[in-house]
This record gives structure tokens, C-alpha cells and sequence, in this order.
């Protein structure tokens, strides 16, 4: 407090305003990037327009953008769902290892044609989610166990069982990938030159989940429940019913974004598949803050991010100095959406 001002914390931010703190902040870490790749010796200028030009001064540039966004809409959309209810879903680098694991599964060893098998491992991708966080779920409902816990433990047994079945059992032993599976017979038709079906479907369930939770009558509950769980419950609102419901939303959707790796982008199931868009779906979620339509915002963002990493070090600069740059770029972001909430007042005397 200075005088008569002082900071005032808003429950929420006019949508200009977090629109200025956030591109602020990214101009400032950009500014500072520069720097620091200035007195590294390189030019940030020339680097600058490289990526701007590999990014957005061609079809295949945007092709990439746009594979990279796929997978980041849905598991950020699968972490902003277990939000709504005061809930952390940080296994969904797991679950979107168990939706690939799912649907290969199908694409390898159910018969028939390939429009049918592509809807079944479409449900089994959703399913595999599902049962991957169920534990999680069960634990928390009915045990009060920590899921952060819980479903960050799942991530690493899922990763471990996609590496040995696609390095082992389901090994491809005619052709030349060795360390994965064959490629799958059934996949998501493409609409945009490698750019697949799976993107319009990734956007059409953030919409859909959006309406859900802001019109309906379970959208209320479900959000008044994560806001105030006594006074839900004392509304007679099943709180445990939603958070079971919720949760399992959750990981069906990053079971999905693996389903669509698998049948969209990579075609066959092998280790390292998910690439941490688990992980990286919390940022996204983060960057959002709560809404399900700004994960669309935000996964743009960090789609590319990631790309503008994959050009640079392709221009010379480390691994290191990439996810450096990356986690600075986002730490400004997040410190510029909470600043957005903030307002300076004048105490009355």
C-alpha cells in the first residue's frame, strides 16, 4: 500500500486487459530471449524471421503448427475439465499413452473394414483414458486420496507399458521400425495436406465441453460443486456422483488426443510416442485459466512454442537453450494473466 493506493486482486479479468498483460509479457520474454541470444554470439533478428517464415510462410509450416496444436488442445481441454470440479488431472501424459496403447490394440487385432475399426479405436482410445485415471478417481472419491499424486505415479507405468509392447510383443519384425509396432491399416482420413480430420474434431469437443459446463444444469452443479463443495452438498447436489463423472471426462478426452496421434500423425505405436503433451497440457490448462475455450488460445501458443523450438535448434541452438527460452516465455505469460487481476484503488478517506 502507498498512501491512499493500494492493490486490489479481482475475481476475474476484463478480457481486454488479460489479452494486453498476456502479449506484453510474451513481447517481454521475446525482448529478453533476444538478448540473451545476443551475447551468445547469434543474431536474433535473422533468427526471428526464421521462425517466423518456417512457421507461417508456408502450407508446410502451418501442416506442422496444426499436428502440433492437435494433441495440446485436448489434453489441455482434459486438465481445464478436472478443474471445473477443484480437481488436478496431472496423468494425462498417461492417459494419452493408454488412448494410443487402446486404439493400436484395436487397429492391430480387430478384423474388418477400416471405417468400423477407426470408430472402434476411436472408443477404445476414449476408454483406455478412462480406465487409466479411474483408479485415481475412486481413490479420491472415496478415500480422499491426493490425485495429483496418483495420476502423476500412472504417467511413468503407462510410458513403460507403450515401450515394451511396442519394442517387444507388438514389434514390428517385417519392416524397418524396430522399436514400434506396424502401421496401423485404419487412419484418420487427411483434409489439408498431412493435416487430418482429427483437428476439426479436437476443436468441435472444446466447444461442445464448453456449452456443456456454461448452459447446463450439470455444468452449474459441477462448477458450484468445485467451488464450494459444503454448500453444493448441502443443496443436496451429488458432489461425489460429479467429481466420479468429471474425472473420467477428463481422461476419456487425453485418451482421445492419443487415439488421434496414433490414427492421425504417427500411424504406428512406439515409445516416446506422446512427445510430454501430457505434461505440456498443463501449461496450456494453466495459460487458460479455467476457461475451456481459451485452451483453443493457448494451445495455439504453445503449439508454437514448440515449433519455434524445433526450428531453432535446427538453426544451431541446444536442446537446453531452447526449453530455456520456452520456460521463460511461459513463466512471463502466467505471471502477466495474474497480473491481469490486479487493479490499482484509491481508498476512500
Amino acid at each position: 500500500m502507498f498512501g491512499n493506493w493500494r492493490f486490489q486482486r479481482l475475481p476475474s479479468a476484463h478480457p481486454g486487459v488479460a489479452f494486453g498483460a498476456r502479449a506484453a509479457a510474451v513481447i517481454a520474454a521475446l525482448v529478453f530471449t533476444g538478448i540473451i541470444l545476443a551475447i551468445a554470439g547469434a543474431n536474433p533478428i535473422e533468427l526471428a524471421g526464421e521462425v517466423i517464415d518456417s512457421s507461417f510462410g508456408s502450407s508446410f509450416g502451418l501442416e506442422d503448427l496444426a499436428l502440433l496444436f492437435i494433441p495440446l488442445i485436448l489434453t489441455g481441454l482434459a486438465v481445464t475439465v478436472a478443474q471445473q470440479i477443484g480437481t488436478w488431472n496431472i496423468g494425462a501424459e498417461g492417459q494419452f499413452y493408454l488412448g494410443a496403447f487402446s486404439a493400436t490394440a484395436v487397429g492391430l487385432f480387430v478384423p474388418g473394414p477400416p471405417a468400423l475399426i477407426l470408430v472402434l479405436m476411436f472408443v477404445a482410445g476414449v476408454v483406455g483414458g478412462m480406465l487409466w485415471i479411474l483408479v485415481p478417481t475412486l481413490a479420491r472419491a472415496y478415500a480422499n486420496v491426493n490425485e495429483l499424486i496418483t495420476t502423476l505415479l500412472l504417467n511413468f507405468v503407462a510410458a513403460l507399458l507403450v515401450y515394451y509392447v511396442s519394442t517387444g510383443p507388438w514389434r514390428d519384425r517385417v519392416g524397418l521400425a524396430n522399436s514400434a509396432t506396424p502401421r496401423l491399416s485404419a487412419e484418420v482420413p487427411e483434409f489439408w495436406g498431412i493435416v487430418h480430420w482429427g483437428l476439426p474434431v479436437a476443436v468441435l469437443v472444446v466447444i461442445a465441453t464448453a456449452a456443456v459446463f456454461t448452459f447446463s444444469r450439470w455444468g452449474y452443479e459441477v462448477r458450484l460443486s468445485g467451488s464450494n463443495p459444503s454448500a453444493a452438498k448441502y443443496a443436496g447436489i451429488p458432489v461425489r456422483r460429479h467429481l466420479i463423472t468429471v474425472m473420467l471426462l477428463s481422461g476419456g478426452i487425453a485418451g482421445l488426443a492419443g487415439m488421434l496421434e496414433i490414427a492421425g500423425t504417427v500411424h504406428r505405436l512406439q515409445g516416446g510416442i506422446s512427445n510430454n503433451f501430457g505434461y505440456l497440457g498443463i501449461m496450456v490448462a494453466v495459460l487458460a485459466r479455467g476457461s475451456s475455450i481459451g485452451v483453443i488460445f493457448s494451445a495455439a501458443l504453445m503449439a508454437f512454442i514448440l515449433n519455434s523450438g524445433i526450428i531453432l535448434q535446427t538453426q544451431g541452438l541446444t536442446t537446453s537453450a531452447v526449453l530455456a527460452m520456452t520456460g521463460l516465455i511461459l513463466f512471463l505469460t502466467a505471471i502477466g494473466d495474474e497480473l491481469s487481476h490486479y487493479r490499482i484503488t484509491r481508498e476512500k478517506t
